[in-house]
């Protein structure tokens, strides 16, 4: 859910806070790394391939 479609101002605040602790671990990770990570569509690709090596539209194909 995004931060604007929390039906309440903690619900509001709790995103944020959630938002902002994982930009900041995204940070350290990236720095650890060396590289930042792969972000939208490439993420959601890495991430596919690596729990089984196919692509996310190779899996699809095969439904």
């Amino acid at each position: 859910m995004g931060i604007e479609q929390a039906p309440t101002e903690k619900g509001r605040q709790a995103a944020r806070g959630f938002k902002k602790s994982t930009r900041k671990e995204e940070k350290k990770t990236e720095a650890r790394m060396g590289a930042e990570l792969a972000k939208g569509k490439d993420r959601f690709e890495e991430r596919s391939k690596s729990s089984d090596g196919k692509s996310a539209g190779a899996k699809q194909k095969l439904a």
